[in-house]
């Protein structure tokens, strides 16, 4: 373990939410942390921290934020972190749209801020498992690639609440693979899409199918679609979610010019031509030793203190300029009907 005791960082959570509280009790449990303590309106909210309605009453010392207020408050929330000069982590996405986004990060850069979006898969030890085989080359030049997220949610996780009309699975779970996607295949030049049928009679989108085009040269494609009980799936397939029902199967494939991988499983073939069978390499897939929110939080103190962020607000808005122009684009189509030929 690293020891961290000669140089604590304060640090400061604003959004008392879901996985800002996660944030909180990874921050306090961190020998390399002091909490300053939480941000939020909700001054009800029962946590053992000192309370403050909003950044503008905290006085202390802070040495980084984390953001984890809702999407469309990030920039806002951002540029005031930046204007106290202090680094910070924001949840993704990002921010509510991309002209937002493009403004933060412009004032970062302007008045050379540190920042850190919590695209926390990368962290996972396969993830980084996965780009060190591909930059590599142990499949050689990369082809294709084909991800399939399909699961099925309870009827009760659109009742009531936001997600009946706008609860899309690009923005809520498709951004993470494209993200995953440009940390180990390359940047995304091209994307295309085609929207699903409608099963449950919603406005919103259910079902779709992605073609992409990389810097690379490479292609792939994503099938996804948030109504059917599948094992495929980057929540099942890495059993990231306790939430979620994991089931350890693969989601994503991946050819090169000499082999082909599996994942999560990392499953590593290699041959030469149809003339003979491929064959299968031993591997094994890397299992986390930290909690990769907690892995998350070690690298945030490590570009507070001058370190190269893994992803920053520039870098994350590219994931979600993709994800934006996917979700625009599959809203404006109509569901998928019986072709007339």
């Amino acid at each position: 373990m690293a020891n961290w005791s000669s140089h604590v960082k304060r640090i400061l959570v604003v959004g008392g939410g879901l996985i800002g509280l996660r944030h909180l009790e990874a921050v306090k449990a961190h020998p390399g942390c002091s909490l300053v303590g939480l941000a939020d309106p909700n001054m009800s909210l029962d946590v053992d921290t000192p309370r403050f309605a909003s950044m503008a009453e905290v006085t202390a010392s802070v040495d980084g934020v984390i953001i984890a207020t809702p999407t469309h408050l990030h920039a806002a929330h951002g540029m005031e972190a930046a204007a106290r000069g202090w680094p910070m982590l924001i949840e993704k996405p990002v921010a509510g749209s991309l002209q937002q986004a493009r403004e933060l990060a412009k004032v970062l850069q302007d008045h050379k801020i540190a920042s850190l979006v919590g695209h926390h898969r990368r962290y996972h030890r396969v993830v980084q498992q996965l780009k060190s085989c591909l930059d590599s080359g142990q499949i050689g030049e990369v082809v294709t690639v084909q991800v399939i997220w399909a699961m099925r949610k309870p009827d009760a996780y659109f009742q009531g609440n936001w997600r009946t009309q706008d609860g899309s699975p690009v923005m809520i779970n498709l951004v993470h693979d494209i993200d995953i996607l440009r940390f180990a295949i390359g940047e995304i030049v091209q994307a295309k899409a085609l929207r699903g049928r409608s099963q449950r009679g919603a406005v919103r989108i259910e079902t779709g199918a992605i073609a992409f085009g990389f810097e690379t040269g490479a292609v792939g494609t994503v099938a996804f679609s948030d109504v059917t009980p599948s094992p495929w799936g980057f929540e099942a397939g890495t059993g990231e979610n306790p939430n979620i029902g994991a089931t350890h199967q693969d989601m994503m494939w991946i050819t090169g010019t000499k082999g082909a991988l599996s994942f999560p499983s990392m499953t590593l073939w290699q041959g030469e031509d149809w003339g003979q069978a491929a064959r299968k390499i031993s591997t094994t897939a890397e299992k986390n030793v930290k909690v990769p929110l907690d892995a998350q939080l070690d690298h945030f103190l490590e570009v507070i203190d001058g370190a190269e962020p893994m992803i920053d607000v520039a870098d994350a808005t590219r994931t979600l300029e993709v994800a934006l122009s996917l979700e625009a684009e599959l809203a404006g189509q109509s569901e998928m009907g019986r072709v007339q030929v």
